[in-house]
């Protein structure tokens, strides 16, 4: 049986989604957004009734800044308790997202860019709670489970629930078409990713970027 899904996508020379759930227990809250962008964040919540003390969890999907940009502040203001996957966790630790990071070329380039920006640092928080593949989330009022999607980053994680909703961080994108991402950390797990994304029943498809899709449509453009 689904349940109530409010996208909250921010603007800020990229477009990121954060998704909002609300659950029997209270809500959970799928990527935290870019600090940046703070505004845009609360007033979805707001929206949505989701308060101080309503919050229960919030799940990243990965470690880098325009999906955890909020965490320390949700934790603090709101009394969430916030969930990773440890292989990212250095990042978080640090304040750099691409610590330790693998990448080629375009990763590099963008290691740049963001640096000259200003946008590569963020607030430095410890996670609650460290999410492991397979792990169940129904403690938290969510019926989904943990997987573990590595290759983006060394600890990105989708949440698949129940009745096939995958929430997959950016494992894959919908920029203009469902796809898969270019920008990736270590490509031989990236593509085992993939592979295994394939053997579950995912019927709808929520991005860190772009609008939600159907499976299908990505398997229609990729065989």
């Amino acid at each position: 049986m689904s349940i109530e899904v409010w996208t909250i996508t921010q603007r800020y020379m990229m477009t990121v989604n954060c998704y909002l759930l609300r659950t029997a227990s209270g809500f959970v809250l799928i990527d935290a957004g870019m600090a940046k962008r703070r505004g845009q964040l609360e007033a979805g919540l707001r929206e949505a009734g989701c308060g101080p003390g309503d919050l229960k969890l919030v799940v990243l999907t990965h470690g880098h800044l325009d999906h955890v940009g909020n965490a320390a502040y949700l934790k603090e203001r709101y009394g969430a308790r916030v969930a990773m996957h440890a292989g990212d966790y250095g990042m978080v630790e640090s304040g750099d997202m691409f610590v330790d990071s693998k990448g080629g070329a375009l990763v590099g380039l963008v290691r740049f860019l963001m640096k000259a920006l200003g946008l590569s640092d963020y607030e430095r928080f410890t996670p609650d709670v460290y999410l492991e593949d397979g792990m169940d989330l129904s403690p938290y009022g969510l019926e989904a489970t943990v997987v573990h999607f590595p290759g983006h980053s060394r600890g990105s994680i989708g949440v698949l629930t129940a009745w096939g909703d995958l929430f997959c961080g950016d494992l894959l994108v919908n920029n203009k078409k469902p796809e898969r991402n270019t920008l990736i950390d270590d490509k031989a797990e990236y593509d085992a990713s993939i592979e295994r994304l394939r053997a579950y029943r995912v019927e709808t498809v929520y991005p860190g970027h772009g609008a939600p899709f159907k499976m299908e449509q990505f398997m229609e453009t990729t065989r």
